[in-house]
């Protein structure tokens, strides 16, 4: 190529030398002289280096801003949106006042110790489960009660209005059924497990004003409570009945 443009190079100096007529030479000559410089310009050994070197920089900067702007912009914008993920409520456990702490996980031995002694025992004792139901029941009373103290301080979240006070008597009604049918037990205990998780769907759902800490036992003395009740519930159909009868249990 370069070959080329230098015989083209030569072939116009010839020219330059040879004029042909004065007014159509001037005019030649005028073109032969333009096309020589263009020529020189585009035969010139630095100009694709300089034409490349010059022309990278623009292409650089583009090609950086096409990766740097749709796509980190996107990450980034995300990464900011996103929130930090809040810690399970259960971790709040260790965080409970220790006061609080020993007397609720105290609290949890009238509900694992009937099943216990049934299941080492092998047989279905129906004194122990109805002790057992008659403390989810009472359980159930503190639970309302706790509500109702709840909403009397001037500075608590929870306001003593219908909602707060209607709700806290709500456990307290389960409680009151489950004395009534204790006859049969085996509904009693439903009537109780029924009572716990709906005591503790309106306190983390409904009305979400408790400390985090007092929530955690919450979760754990419920389930705690609710696997005991299922177990005296197994025991039941899969043991013999055996020893002194319950009170108001028909012969």
């Amino acid at each position: 190529m370069l070959h080329f443009i230098q015989k083209c190079s030569r072939a116009s100096s010839k020219m330059l030398k040879y004029p042909f007529t004065v007014g159509l030479g001037v005019s030649r000559k005028i073109d032969i002289l333009s096309l020589k410089t263009s020529l020189q310009q585009n035969s010139s050994p630095l100009f694709p280096r300089l034409w490349f070197f010059s022309s990278f920089p623009v292409c650089m900067s583009k090609t950086q801003c096409y990766h740097t702007s749709p796509c980190c912009f996107k990450k980034k914008q995300k990464q900011a949106i996103l929130p930090a993920r809040p810690p399970s409520t259960i971790t709040y456990l260790p965080n409970s006042p220790k006061p609080a702490l020993y007397i609720s996980l105290a609290g949890l031995i009238p509900f694992v110790a009937p099943p216990l002694v049934m299941v080492i025992t092998k047989t279905y004792i129906p004194i122990l489960a109805f002790t057992q139901m008659a403390y989810g029941a009472s359980f159930l009373s503190f639970l309302g009660g706790v509500r109702w103290g709840f909403t009397l301080p001037e500075n608590s979240p929870a306001k003593p209005d219908f909602l707060n006070l209607a709700n806290s008597t709500a456990p307290v009604l389960f409680s009151w059924y489950a004395f009534l049918i204790c006859e049969r037990l085996s509904e009693a205990i439903v009537m109780v497990i029924i009572g716990l998780g709906i005591a503790l769907h309106v306190e983390f759902f409904l009305l979400p004003h408790y400390p985090n800490w007092f929530k955690a036992l919450r979760i754990v003395v419920t389930l705690v409570a609710f696997f005991s009740f299922i177990i005296t519930l197994l025991v039941k159909d899969a043991y013999p009945e055996k020893g002194p009868k319950r009170p108001g249990q028909v012969e």
